[in-house]
């Protein structure tokens, strides 16, 4: 007879199970819809283990979305660390695209559920955000320094970019048909950069 030891999650798996948890049910059913219950439930955890990892419900949420932005705006910045120049801005937009499509339950949580708590948004806006914009500044500073981009406010470029990067996260469910296929997705990282690139009025 083969006894089989399988010793108990460490705290850190039971964390992460917690969070992984949290990210679906509040994407499929939101923050007020998601109990503590349902949470422990799709955890595998007794509830009472919740608040031994988290003080309560809206901890998890700020977690869940806190982690989130840090996770989708990082690799924005790393795509834009390795393109290979400075006019590829289509190229890290439809690889964005295409990765924030296969990850459909964290960009509903970060994106919808920080416009309903005030608190939330804000940690996300100064722990985030604004980081991220200071070292997207830094990238478009340097295109400037070098004759790429015409010289301007840097920083007002990184915010205008990171909102294009934004709104093209929502493309699979507002600026394009859902599952839109690879071509269609191409078309919108082409427009957009070619809007951010050139602008929109004709050439003289």
């Amino acid at each position: 007879m083969r006894v089989f030891n399988s010793s108990p999650p460490s705290e850190a798996q039971t964390r992460s199970r917690i969070l992984q948890a949290a990210r679906r049910l509040f994407a499929s059913q939101g923050f007020d819809g998601t109990t503590t219950r349902d949470l422990a439930q799709a955890a595998g955890v007794a509830e009472g283990t919740l608040f031994r990892h988290f003080p309560n419900k809206k901890a998890i949420l700020v977690e869940v979305a806190t982690a989130g932005w840090v996770e989708i705006l990082t690799d924005l910045l790393t795509e834009l660390s390795e393109m290979g120049s400075y006019k590829a801005v289509a190229q890290v937009m439809r690889r964005r695209m295409w990765n924030m499509q296969k990850n459909a339950d964290l960009m509903r949580v970060c994106f919808m559920e920080a416009q309903f708590h005030p608190d939330l948004r804000d940690r996300i806006q100064s722990e985030v955000i604004a980081k991220m914009t200071d070292v997207a500044e830094a990238f478009f500073q340097t295109a400037m320094d070098r004759g790429i981009y015409r010289q301007m406010d840097a920083k007002l470029v990184a915010k205008v970019f990171l909102g294009m990067f934004a709104i093209a996260g929502f493309s699979h469910n507002t600026l394009m048909e859902p599952n839109a296929p690879p071509e269609k997705m191409q078309q919108m990282a082409e427009g957009l950069a070619d809007i951010f690139l050139n602008g929109v009025l004709a050439r003289e």
